[in-house]
């Protein structure tokens, strides 16, 4: 049992170490493009203050928006861009998709990993080489924009669940995108599917706009989705949106989420591979 344990640890640290080497043979590339992630900040910021000039002509930072002032937005703003840096999984649906109809799939039959424990530590070394390039922009962008955030310290407890709420907004993403492109097994071509998947994200997720924002019934409807905790929830937790019990309840909701994607992506793995036809390369 200890010798099985101990492959397995060494297995996921050998995809990790190779999957993220592979990730930085080509640096410079993946260092700009990350970087250009950064550039939509600027029109956010000038967005939101039109918003709110709007509002108020004479002192747009006296306007609220559903308890939002312009610097509470510009900060739900940068906490939402560091909540879709860990649950963001580009691609991932549509490359599982084409493995599957390209018959790439059959490698992973003959190897000792399966597909879906393959791609997480993949994507974990992802995240990680991400990280490497980003922490020094985001380090900046927060300290410019350090006087948006107007709350006060965390304390242990909350920084405790925003912290929790990014890493299993991570695991909740790569989940439920696997079982996007796991319907692969089933249908041939997922791209419209994953084209709607993607709108309702941009807009649920909380990455447009703060969820508060939706009037009754919406707010209600879209509160019981697991898309909020990709992008909203985090950035709640952070600016004291969701305190008491009802933190306690989403956090507990945010688990049940990951373990219900997680099941159900091994599930439609396992009932996928009964029905494979090994068509394709």
């Amino acid at each position: 049992m200890t010798d099985k344990i101990s492959h397995e640890i060494r297995t996921r640290w050998m995809i990790t170490k190779t999957a993220l080497a592979e990730r930085l043979a080509y640096r410079g590339d993946f260092a700009l493009g990350t970087l250009m992630r950064f550039l939509p900040i600027i029109t956010q910021i000038f967005l939101w203050w039109a918003v709110f000039q709007s509002l108020s002509p004479s002192d747009p930072e006296s306007a609220r928006i559903s308890g939002y002032s312009f610097q509470d937005m510009v900060a739900y703003y940068l906490l939402t861009m560091l909540g879709r840096a860990f649950s963001s999984m580009p691609g991932l649906s549509s490359s599982i998709a084409k493995t599957i109809r390209d018959g790439e799939i059959k490698r992973y039959l003959v190897q000792p990993i399966e597909l879906l424990s393959f791609l997480f530590w993949s994507r974990v070394a992802h995240k990680i080489a991400y990280y490497m390039v980003a922490i020094v922009p985001f380090a900046i962008v927060f300290f410019l924009c350090r006087d948006y955030f107007t709350t006060p310290w965390l304390d242990v407890g909350t920084f405790t669940c925003f912290m929790i709420s990014l890493l299993l907004s991570f695991c909740l993403g790569f989940y439920l995108e696997s079982c996007l492109g796991l319907i692969g097994f089933w249908m041939l071509e997922v791209s419209s599917l994953l084209f709607v998947y993607m709108l309702m994200q941009f807009f649920l997720s909380g990455h447009m706009f703060p969820l508060d924002l939706l009037p009754e019934p919406f707010s209600t409807i879209v509160g019981f989705l697991p898309i909020k905790y990709l992008a909203y929830f985090p950035a709640a937790v952070f600016l004291g949106k969701v305190t008491g019990a009802a933190l306690v309840i989403d956090m507990v909701m945010l688990v049940v989420w990951t373990a219900v994607f997680y099941v159900a992506a091994r599930i439609m793995y396992r009932r996928g591979l009964e029905r494979y036809s090994g068509f394709g390369g």
